[in-house]
């Protein structure tokens, strides 16, 4: 009978409480997707949000109460697929991208592959990659992308005809399912922990952000996923011009520190002596 580590155990392990936020992740996106088929397309959106918000609980639960497992990681990666990856995008064809016929499905499939692809390389690179950063855009700010679009579009926020919304549909379906697959870094705010105490200001900004966007959610949140998801080619832009001046440093200090070679001695000729030993003459 093999015998296992305490730690090898736990790992081997089902805890209940994340999983508990992790099925309601999964719950949420399968009721985006139920309420996309009976055309309740904000709901839809809504639960999209929701999903969000229980995905961010069950890794954070987790690590607070020591519960991680092989089982939850997975469980997790195959909650976010469906509520992150197929819903929003069977949620935008079904409002909006089933107008433009092939091109639409063809959208909605490049996010789905993004989406698969993004969790894939996530999974198999957690451990090698830094942890500040995701490599490539995030499935849930992805998904919310799809879906602050969806709610600000039927909130009559947008006063576009139903063509240009399909087409501005399509392009953020098609950027957010690309992005998520580039290597460009965003920040991930796990360095953030709230097991710590933190400075006072920094719970005023949080109240102002709910303040913020409980003021209007569909166009805060819509607007604030946006420059998220423009945030990651400024750090990128950053770290380019960042790179290139320390290699111009680099390569100046190396011009500055190398001395200057001694130019050759001449050659000179050495005057004739009398030898004392010589014939006399």
């Amino acid at each position: 009978m093999p015998h296992f580590s305490d730690e090898n155990r736990r790992r081997r392990s089902i805890y209940l409480l994340p999983n508990v936020f992790t099925t309601a992740n999964l719950f949420a996106g399968f009721y985006a997707v139920v309420q996309a088929i009976n055309g309740r397309f904000e709901v839809a959106a809504i639960a999209i949000f929701v999903a969000m918000i229980f995905d961010g609980m069950d890794g954070r639960v987790a690590r607070l109460t020591n519960t991680q497992s092989a089982f939850g990681e997975q469980y997790d990666s195959l909650s976010d697929m469906t509520s992150f990856g197929i819903a929003p995008a069977l949620v935008m064809y079904q409002w909006t991208l089933q107008d433009l016929g092939r091109w639409g499905w063809l959208a909605a499939f490049i996010y789905v592959v993004g989406a698969a692809l993004r969790l894939a390389r996530f999974n198999t690179n957690i451990a090698v990659v830094d942890k500040r950063f995701f490599q490539g855009l995030p499935s849930p700010a992805a998904a919310a992308l799809l879906a602050g679009f969806i709610w600000v579009a039927i909130d009559n926020r947008l006063q576009l005809g139903t063509a240009t919304i399909s087409w501005c549909a399509f392009v953020i379906t098609v950027y957010a399912g690309i992005a998520m697959v580039t290597n460009t870094p965003f920040y991930s705010g796990k360095s953030f922990a709230l097991g710590h105490s933190v400075p006072f200001w920094v719970m005023l900004v949080l109240v102002a952000v709910f303040v913020f966007v409980s003021s209007d959610p569909p166009l805060m949140l819509f607007g604030l996923f946006v420059i998220y998801g423009l945030s990651g080619w400024g750090i990128m832009l950053w770290r380019w011009r960042r790179a290139r001046q320390l290699s111009r440093m680099r390569h100046e200090g190396v011009a500055e520190a190398a001395p200057f070679p001694e130019p050759p001695a001449p050659h000179t000729i050495a005057p004739p002596r009398d030898d004392e030993h010589g014939p006399r003459l």
